[in-house]
């Protein structure tokens, strides 16, 4: 079973979220192709209310622990509940381009 799709069932499963989109971002960074080791993950869930953004980002990292323990790299995530991401207008964060790790010298 590929990453992204693992990420996916464990979190659609942990969070029973509203909106969940997992984002392979591995071509941003200097990986081979086809890498799967650099996510973002957005997640709307009603898991989130009362919870503080570090609370969010331990509950998703516990939910993903074996996949943080080999395969993935990085995870950049966003975590809201169902009233934040209406006052966002349904929008999340770009990510960054990648400032390292190139082989270019």
């Amino acid at each position: 079973m590929q990453v992204q799709t693992t990420i996916e069932q464990k979190l659609a499963a942990g969070l029973q979220p509203a909106v969940l989109q997992v984002i392979n971002e591995s071509g941003m960074h200097n990986v081979p192709a086809g890498s799967e080791s650099h996510f973002k993950v957005v997640a709307v869930s009603d898991a989130f209310v009362d919870l503080g953004l570090v609370q969010r980002h331990r509950q998703i990292n516990g939910l993903l622990a074996d996949e943080l323990a080999g395969p993935v790299h990085a995870l950049s995530l966003q975590a809201f509940t169902p009233e934040e991401w209406v006052a966002r207008g349904g929008q999340f964060d770009a990510s960054p381009d990648c400032l390292g790790g190139s082989s270019a010298g």
